[in-house]
């Protein structure tokens, strides 16, 4: 088992049934899955070598092989057609997206560049958290030498629950950097 997904077994749903005043364990607040995306220019010269080597790197990051997102309509300024390939995008689910996350707090976010925690009110309404990188190389796993260019990522981390408090408090539990309050 995961070390973070052992943690919210045996620490984190503890304390998030106190802090949310729960009965039922099965009505606290989970992570149901972690989406990451990323964003292929449309003016790149060799979009399709550019979508293939974002493809590589995707996966090595996820440790899972990425489905191509297409332009849902067609914009003439970008020279963008329906249909065309526009990024890339990974669904993580249960173990992968534990080890992922896991990752995520402990090593990847710590590499970022004058990091001071990241925002508390990234949350969307559905009470799901997002949150840019702006390079890929802070993922251990990219080696500097075979990147064509950085990129960034998003990603969405998707929560079983719609208020953002509780969403918040979990990711807290979870050790989720989140910044400092300034008094």
């Amino acid at each position: 088992m995961n070390r973070l997904k052992q943690q919210y077994n045996e620490k984190v749903a503890p304390e998030l049934m106190k802090v949310l005043n729960k009965k039922n364990v099965m009505s606290l607040p989970k992570i149901t899955k972690i989406l990451v995306h990323v964003g292929v220019g449309t003016r790149e010269a060799n979009q399709a070598k550019a979508l293939e080597s974002v493809r590589e790197q995707l996966q090595v990051i996820a440790g899972q092989k990425p489905k191509t997102t297409a332009a849902k309509q067609s914009i003439a300024g970008f020279k963008l057609r329906q249909g065309d390939p526009v990024g890339l995008v990974v669904t993580l689910r249960g173990e992968r997206m534990w080890e992922f996350l896991d990752k995520l707090i402990s090593i990847v976010l710590p590499r970022v560049k004058d990091f001071q925690g990241v925002r508390k009110n990234a949350f969307d309404q559905n009470g799901n958290y997002n949150l840019g990188i702006t390079e890929q190389i802070v993922f251990p796993e990219i080696e500097y030498d075979k990147i064509d260019r950085i990129r960034g990522l998003q990603v969405t981390i998707a929560t079983s629950t719609k208020k953002t408090e509780e969403a918040r408090k979990l990711l807290e539990l979870l050790g989720f950097p989140f910044e400092k309050e300034e008094n």
